[in-house]
């Protein structure tokens, strides 16, 4: 196997827009050891939540990543199926207290935590999700397992079976396929962990009327960041700077993220897509997000006639900004030009933060993870040579921060970054865009 990785330079490209920053991130990294006779391969790229990702705690944000793919890589390793490999790294993801998913989700209004998820597998195209799901431990379950049940085909008296199920009506069906709900006292447990991020919403909104009032003078502000939706806001401190509001300051506070997801690719050259969302903190009881919606969350898509590329997207963010673009099938249909950089970039300008159907909001928050590959030969002039699988991964995102970690199945262990807007930025108005390339050779029989 062969990739390229670890940063060597960054440069500022020219936008469109005067308000877009886009940050190119040049990555190379030398060759490693040829695959192992009878080793499959495979390749996992995972996000941690598109949002602000505080110093304090990058150790663990960067550890359930690596956690993560290594379940996956585990997974491929043992011949499973590309949607199987991705559904154990979102369950890994879901497990982690320091994300917004599963266990670690946010609470509605009512103190409740309702989740989304959905995948989606490239080879088939079906699709499974759930939205506003209670009493479950891990969502991506339930979805992975409407979209295994729809492969069957039709039910008795020719009824088609579901792919997305909300509610009360998604529990039921999960419970009836033998997906066990939480236990007793999983809603406490789960009350207790957010109980912090409920009072912090609640002081951050109180803070922020305060801050309007104090942008009417014309002081000089400091820049703080808004921890419920992870923007940046100018306010004036009404001092010399002992009043200045410090939104971050609890250093035991894990940070408002956002929806986590993961892209994987087989030793087939089959792509899997999942991602799997808590939503938005103090969202109203029944709101469904991206993470649960076809074309929005996830999207995964295998080479064929009209598409020369295979492609997975996993996105996170703003629901509502990423569900009225339709992010994620906007970047697979862009994947498929020769330059898979600089087509990510242009849909992130010009299909997110410069898209028309956003045109009043103040600020575009988002981020995606991606790959592609296609099947090539090393040396194309050896008729005799096996074709390898070149994997092309990528990440941006207009927020504050995204951690991410990637795998190949004949690596020792994951790599993880948090990828972070350059200084000067603004959030919802910048684009940050890192990446690299990874050969996966085909193993020995």
């Amino acid at each position: 196997m062969t990739m390229e990785k670890g940063i060597s330079s960054v440069e500022v490209l020219p936008s469109k827009s005067s308000q877009v920053t886009a940050v190119k991130v040049v990555v190379k990294e030398p060759e490693t050891k040829q695959t192992q006779r009878g080793k499959r391969v495979g390749f996992v790229l995972v996000h941690a939540g598109a949002g602000y990702h505080s110093e304090s705690k990058a150790k663990e944000y960067k550890h359930v990543c690596k956690r993560a793919c290594q379940k996956a890589i585990e997974k491929l390793q043992a011949g499973a199926l590309a949607t199987d490999a991705v559904t154990a790294a979102l369950i890994e993801l879901e497990d982690s207290p320091f994300t917004n998913a599963g266990m670690g989700s946010n609470l509605n209004l009512l103190g409740e935590i309702e989740c989304d998820a959905s995948i989606m597998d490239g080879k088939s195209l079906n699709f499974g999700a759930v939205g506003a799901l209670s009493g479950i431990k891990n969502p991506v379950s339930v979805a992975n397992r409407l979209l295994c049940e729809g492969q069957k085909g039709k039910l008795s008296a020719g009824r088609i079976p579901p792919c997305f199920l909300v509610g009360e009506g998604a529990f039921r069906w999960a419970v009836d396929h033998g997906i066990p709900a939480c236990p007793p006292g999983f809603s406490l447990a789960a009350f207790k962990r957010n109980k912090r991020k409920l009072e912090l919403a609640e002081k951050v909104e109180t803070d922020l009327i305060q801050l309007k009032k104090r942008r009417q003078s014309n002081e000089k502000g400091s820049r703080v960041m808004c921890r419920t939706c992870g923007r940046p806001s100018r306010a004036n401190d009404g001092s010399r700077g002992g009043d200045q509001i410090e939104l971050y300051s609890l250093e035991n506070d894990s940070g408002t993220l956002d929806t986590v997801g993961a892209v994987v690719v087989d030793q087939e050259g089959n792509v899997a897509a999942a991602v799997s969302s808590g939503g938005l903190a103090l969202k109203h009881p029944g709101r469904v997000g991206q993470a649960a919606l076809y074309g929005c969350g996830c999207w995964a898509e295998n080479t064929g006639a009209h598409t020369p590329y295979s492609t997975a997207v996993s996105t996170s963010g703003c629901g509502e900004h990423l569900v009225r673009t339709i992010l994620a099938r906007e970047c697979s249909c862009a994947l498929q030009t020769e330059d898979a950089h600089q087509a990510l970039l242009e849909t992130m300008q010009n299909k997110f933060i410069g898209s028309p159907f956003l045109a009043n909001e103040d600020g575009v928050l988002g981020g995606v993870i991606v790959l592609r590959s296609c099947r090539c030969s090393a040396e194309p002039e050896l008729s005799q040579e096996k074709p390898t699988l070149l994997v092309e991964f990528l990440w941006s995102h207009t927020t504050e921060s995204m951690c991410v970690g990637y795998m190949s199945a004949q690596d020792g262990k994951a790599k993880t970054h948090i990828s972070r807007l350059p200084p000067g930025a603004v959030a919802g108005q910048s684009v940050a865009i890192e990446g690299g390339v990874c050969r996966l050779e085909s193993p020995e029989s």
